[in-house]
């Protein structure tokens, strides 16, 4: 005999694969963001919607869910996953760039704010505690909504993106005391409130350091054993039990899972193995989230809105408003641009999903009643179902607050057009020295640069230089790339002349390419990705200083021009080999094993 199954929880799985199958698709079609798509569908068919008419209309037992504890699990996993692959994108040398905004600007936000909105609720007549922690719970936001509104928008990196970012990291180390207060007022045991603060920060600090000495020591040895078999299911399995083990872990220290996932994508983000990492948690990550945006929906309470809507719309128009314009306000103090700091203060305006966390835990020890609890959580979750709205208007609104620029008429000259020539990329003093010696070798070339300021000066000088983004195909068609002899990169940034080489590459696959290189390990990234030849800059000093130094000690200049060159031969082999040998491992990487074909004899 078959065992009992809990229809119950299957019930809700089954509206929530239906929500993800069905009306996702319909909204997607209709130009709706998928995110708005959930938290409708989590408002209409949750217990607080069509749910609380199950009573009267029983068939709706099948098309609602009926108990939100049976999917607030998977829901958290969302998120968890969200952060994971966003430490992925993000190195410790970016984020380590990132720690003004993250303690300056994310410190400054969460406080203030605090205390404008604590102060307005003390104001309408709750205690002075209960008023911090609605102050507190107010003054965070969605960092599961915000990072997928600007990820799908391509916008993470951006001026906004980063800003948005280093808020919400701080924010989510801020839950970790704001819990503690929140608990320790429920307790109300005697215990030192501040001596309590400093255990969990310790603890915290403990977990943190614990998640990445282990994830430096076993986690790359980890993957490259799994790989090592072939089986693309022990890897995924791998992958889901990295995610969500140090997720788990940095729970059981006290801070939220999303934080430890995204403290073990930053120790796997510059392993061989981010690429297949990534391909095998998106489908997971899309999912879950969407079930946590539906949970997020299924905390919106209709009623609230019936019972009081003049004020609860608005409390949502004025948290929105505060925390927007204290948000542009310091962005501006940071030295963020005005479109930037406008799109920064919208998108972080409204309330978050922690809200619901800690008013919650503060309902249930009776520090806040029924209905003021109820009433901020409606206004909390109608500010996030606000967000992807928000994000439209912030990106039409932000552009016009940037100052009137007046264009140089140098920069609007077009290319000549041109054949068998050299398209050098960058003008600043390395490609300079490159253009200098290409005239005296009486090679015709033709410069570019992204500067509006030093590409104007150049030209006036009689330089041939001309304005544009060499990143973009059709400024690259414009030089004449498709009928160029070579294209040289002379520019600084890692990841510009990743942009370049990607689309000059893909334009033309047999041209070309000598590309500036940093050092060694940027060299051997370089030719995985197609450059001809990658010159890095810590080997030539190192080859100019010995060159100089045999020259110097009496060494006859002929024997000491070869050696030079052949070292430099060698170095070149070997960082091509490197990359080579780094670009297979990654495609076979997860590629599981097969048997060879037999015949029978």
């Amino acid at each position: 005999m078959a065992s009992p199954i809990n229809i119950e929880a299957y019930s809700d799985a089954l509206v929530l694969l239906a929500t993800a199958g069905v009306v996702v698709p319909v909204v997607r079609r209709l130009g709706i963001s998928p995110v708005l798509g959930f938290l409708a569908a989590g408002a209409v068919l949750g217990p607080l919607g069509l749910g609380s008419l199950i009573g009267t209309f029983p068939f709706l037992y099948w098309v609602t869910v009926v108990d939100a504890k049976n999917v607030a699990g998977i829901a958290e996993l969302g998120v968890v996953f969200l952060l994971f692959l966003i430490g992925m994108e993000l190195s410790f040398e970016r984020l380590k760039a990132m720690r003004r905004l993250v303690f300056g600007l994310g410190s400054l936000q969460i406080v203030l704010s605090t205390a404008v909105i604590g102060g307005i609720a003390w104001l309408f007549g709750n205690k002075p505690a209960v008023a911090m922690i609605l102050g507190a719970c107010l003054a965070l936001s969605s960092t599961a909504i915000v990072i997928e509104v600007l990820s799908n928008q391509g916008r993470i990196a951006t001026a906004t993106g980063r800003a948005s970012f280093s808020v919400l990291i701080a924010q989510d180390l801020a839950v970790i005391p704001l819990l503690v207060f929140v608990s320790l007022l429920g307790a109300s045991n005697g215990s030192s409130l501040i001596e309590s603060l400093v255990l969990a920060l310790m603890n915290a600090a403990f977990a943190v350091a614990g998640i990445f000495i282990v994830g430096r020591l076993m986690l790359r040895p980890l993957l490259r054993m799994v790989a090592s078999t072939g089986s693309t299911e022990l890897f995924v399995a791998a992958t889901l039990f990295v995610v969500v083990g140090t997720g788990v872990a940095a729970a059981m220290a006290g801070m939220s899972m999303a934080l430890g996932a995204f403290i073990a994508g930053l120790v796997l983000a510059e392993t061989e193995f981010r690429k297949a990492i990534e391909t095998t948690i998106a489908p997971f990550k899309g999912l879950l989230l969407g079930v946590f945006f539906f949970t997020v929906g299924m905390n919106i309470d209709v009623r609230e809105v019936a019972r009081d809507p003049f004020w609860l719309f608005a409390s949502v128009a004025g948290l929105i408003a505060i925390k927007a314009i204290l948000l542009i306000g310091l962005a501006r103090l940071f030295r963020l641009s005005w479109p930037a700091a406008v799109e920064t203060g919208l998108l972080l305006g409204p309330g978050g999903e922690f809200a619901f966390v800690a008013i919650g835990m503060a309902a249930g020890l009776g520090l806040i009643e029924p209905q003021v609890a109820a009433f901020i959580l409606a206004v909390t979750s109608i500010t996030m179902a606000l967000i992807p709205a928000m994000a439209l208007v912030a990106h039409r609104v932000a552009p016009k607050f940037k100052a009137a620029e007046v264009l140089d008429p140098e920069l609007a000259i077009a290319p000549e057009s041109a054949t068998d020539h050299a398209i050098v990329i960058g003008h600043g003093r390395v490609g300079q020295v490159v253009c200098a010696l290409l005239d005296r070798h009486e090679f015709r070339y033709l410069a570019v640069d992204n500067d509006a300021r030093v590409v104007p000066e150049q030209r006036r000088s009689g330089r041939e230089v001309y304005y544009g983004d060499a990143s973009n195909p059709d400024f690259l068609k414009s030089c004449g790339v498709m009928n160029a002899k070579a294209v040289i990169v002379t520019v600084a940034a890692p990841e510009a002349i990743d942009d370049i080489v990607a689309q000059v590459r893909a334009l033309r696959g047999d041209i070309v390419i000598v590309s500036r290189a940093r050092d060694a390990a940027h060299a051997r990234h370089l030719y995985a990705i197609g450059v001809t030849d990658a010159v890095p800059e810590t080997i030539e000093a190192s080859l100019q200083l010995s060159e100089a130094a045999l020259f110097g000690l009496g060494r006859p200049s002929g024997l000491v021009i070869a050696s030079i060159h052949e070292m430099r031969d060698e170095f070149r082999r070997e960082l091509q080999q490197a990359a080579g040998k780094v670009q297979a491992e990654n495609t076979h990487a997860v590629r599981p094993k097969t048997r060879p074909a037999t015949t029978k004899p």
